[in-house]
């Protein structure tokens, strides 16, 4: 069988040796390469397995392999095995990644690429890189270097966990820039084991724009407009980041690794802005005699605002209340709908109802002509007499005012084609409600679970948006009740306030705020009548002040909303349109320098040019680098890159790339040869020229000696 394989592989033109090769390819069943012969013996070897070795053997091919080894890689042993050359492999190329010298040539570095990034064979080189990093000792070697002489290397993942390591200590201890930090994760977002620790890596991204944002934080406003502006406009984007650095620090596999910089997170977060400027805001609202004085467009304004233009001209309206969506979400949402082909969005602020709740922010987002506490322990809100509490009531408050359907997003959802179509066809007002984040951060549970349920939220609200104009709705507008509050970390006694509610009436008490009749003043709160919350009725409010809490037993304390925090009262607005026409690109890539350049050695970096930043409609392009002869052969290794830097400065989008030419390079000397960046065709596996630009290899003899 083997010898019938063998006469089918054979060719004319077959030398000696391209006929032995072939046999070594059929007792490995591998291509007749020397790189496919050896990832077929490498994952033997990780399965602790030898059979295709002892065939080898039995035909007496095993001198012609290790022979091939030497010709190809320079490998050389007395003793030679499949398992002593991954050894010297691993060994050299982390020798040549760092810079020393190697007992292998450059062709076994471009062997170890292709081999790690087949992910035919990752399974065997995760395998075995474990197992030679231990052999190896190369966790004592990384202790003896410094870790900026390891961003070229693959080898291993320890690697990765000690340039993991000193990025986080660094970044702690401000020993390395937040700028130099983002560089170097970004480097890494192209290594081999970048997957593994993906979820560090964002963090630590995160974590340095924090800092830089941190460090240049002014707190100071001169009056509410002024406050909401700058809310809106730049200091929303702390909470952000400080969202997105804790979702990732909880999703990595070991988030004590982590723990220094997310301690020194917290303590920034907590102590120096969201108690700072919530002190500072506090003052505005201690001198407030109404909330009806806060800037328009308020809550309960919505309607009437936003949904009431649209019906006056005749079109339909679908709104999706998602509940405690802040704006800082709400304005990474407008960032994922802009990214979808043909969609686009704006987005606005309102500021909420006191108390920032869900009865009473759900209630105001309908039409209505009064608003009222129930006298009641339930805290429900009354619209023009009706209860408001559930969506069957909502939707009869809304049917009032226009034809209109209230349902549960998660209902609409389930819809086939028709129904959704059914839904929007009849109604001029759809009104959907989407609850997860407000119901994970709402319960003690659950409630450090909530930036996790804000990154579910996200996905589902493009979801059901794409839903829509797919049933033909005409205009989207997603907003929210209220905000909230969160803070991962446990918190500190100062952070309650020790004032107990008093009063005639005490009706109804949560961590924020506290509903009654007769309410008794007490510094630490505020209080507003009804009446100066726009509202009807004789009810009292009190608000604790800044970020405090009212203790309150059997409920969490680390997420809460009810109060007049910046991030519990400013709520998003986001009107989503879908275009006819296609409106997204992929951002363009460019070679630096000269588009005729030598190489006169082993090898040599080129530079590449992300030619403007990434947006929601310039989006990212992934593309492969490799050097390629006249023939089209692949003679160095090659370099998976994505291009997404969002950054302005032309300097940032630079990206430098080291290749290593093969022997089969030694062939086209005083030739043309052709960096090529490859792109895969969508929805194939097939790869087509992007860009390329010509290089002259011209080395001289004494580069041989190197």
């Amino acid at each position: 069988k083997r010898r019938e394989k063998l006469r089918s592989a054979l060719k004319k033109s077959d030398y000696e040796r391209d006929m032995t090769l072939k046999m070594l390819a059929i007792c490995c069943g591998s291509d007749p390469r020397i790189d496919s012969i050896m990832e077929n013996l490498l994952d033997e070897l990780a399965e602790d397995a030898d059979d295709q070795m002892k065939l080898i053997q039995r035909c007496a091919l095993d001198g012609f392999l290790c022979e091939s080894l030497n010709r190809h890689y320079g490998y050389q042993s007395d003793a030679w095995s499949v398992k002593d050359f991954v050894l010297e492999l691993f060994k050299s190329c982390f020798s040549m990644e760092i810079g020393e010298e190697a007992d292998l040539n450059a062709d076994a570095l471009v062997f170890m690429k292709r081999w790690q990034n087949n992910r035919h064979h990752q399974k065997a080189f995760e395998k075995l890189s474990g197992e030679c990093a231990a052999i190896l000792d190369i966790e004592s070697r990384l202790n003896q270097l410094d870790y900026r002489t390891l961003l070229e290397d693959e080898s291993f993942k320890l690697v990765e966990m000690k340039i993991l390591s000193e990025l986080i200590h660094g970044l702690a201890r401000k020993s390395i820039s937040a700028k130099e930090c983002q560089r170097i994760v970004c480097e890494r977002s192209r290594s081999y084991w970048y997957a593994t620790f993906e979820h560090y890596y964002e963090a630590i991204g995160y974590a340095a724009e924090f800092q830089q944002r941190m460090d240049a934080l002014d707190c100071s406003m001169e009056s509410i407009e002024d406050a909401l502006s700058r809310y809106t406009e730049c200091w929303f984007r702390i909470d952000q980041l400080y969202r997105k650095f804790i979702f990732h620090v909880r999703s990595a596999n070991n988030p004590h690794l982590i723990s220094e910089l997310a301690n020194q997170i917290e303590n920034q977060y907590t102590n120096n802005y969201l108690l700072r400027l919530n002190d500072s805001w506090q003052t505005f609202i201690d001198a407030m005699p109404s909330w009806t004085q806060m800037p328009a467009p308020r809550q309960n304004q919505f309607f009437k605002h936003w949904v009431a233009p649209y019906l006056e001209r005749g079109n339909k309206v679908c709104v999706v209340i998602s509940d405690a969506m802040r704006y800082e979400v709400g304005e990474e949402l407008l960032a994922r709908i802009r990214q979808q082909d043909r969609y686009d969005a704006q987005i606005a602020s309102m500021v909420s109802m006191l108390p920032s709740y869900t009865q009473l922010g759900m209630a105001a987002l309908l039409p209505h002509q009064k608003l009222a506490f129930a006298d009641d322990e339930t805290s429900t809100v009354i619209v023009n007499g009706q209860s408001s509490q559930g969506t069957a009531n909502r939707g009869k408050i809304l049917n009032k005012a226009a034809k209109a359907e209230a349902k549960q997003a998660e209902a609409f959802l389930s819809m086939n084609r028709d129904e959704s179509r059914e839904v929007t066809r009849e109604n001029d007002v759809v009104y959907l409600y989407h609850n997860r984040i407000d119901k994970t951060g709402d319960t003690r549970d659950t409630e450090a679970r909530v930036f996790e349920a804000v990154e579910d939220t996200l996905d589902e609200l493009v979801t059901i948006i794409k839903k829509l104009y797919a049933a033909n709705a005409s205009t989207v507008i997603v907003t929210s009740d209220h905000g909230f509050i969160y803070q991962n970390r446990k918190l500190d006694e100062s952070d309650f306030s020790s004032v107990e509610p008093d009063g005639d009436k005490v009706l109804f008490r949560d961590r924020r705020f506290v509903l009654g009749k007769g309410l008794k003043a007490h510094a630490s709160l505020k209080k507003f009548t009804a009446d100066q919350l726009g509202m009807a009725g004789d009810m009292d409010v009190q608000l604790p002040k800044s970020i405090n809490r009212l203790r309150r037993q059997g409920s969490g304390s680390r997420f809460v909303h009810g109060s007049s925090s910046l991030q519990e009262i400013v709520v998003p607005v986001i009107q989503v349109s879908k275009k006819r026409k296609s409106d997204v690109a992929q951002v363009d890539v460019d070679f630096l320098g000269s588009t005729s350049t030598v190489i006169s050695t082993g090898q040599f970096t080129a530079a590449l040019y992300q030619t403007s930043a990434c947006n929601e409609k310039v989006q990212p392009r992934e593309l492969r680098a490799g050097v390629y002869n006249e023939a089209g052969d692949l003679i160095s290794n090659t370099h998976e890159l994505r291009f997404e830097s969002t950054s302005d400065s032309a300097r940032d989008r630079e990206t430098k790339v080291k290749f290593v030419l093969t022997s089969l390079a030694d062939k086209s000397n005083n030739q043309d040869v052709y960096l090529k960046l490859m792109e895969q065709v969508k929805g194939t596996s097939k790869q087509r020229i992007y860009k390329q630009t010509r290089y002259t290899i011209r080395r001289s003899f004494t580069s041989y000696f190197d």
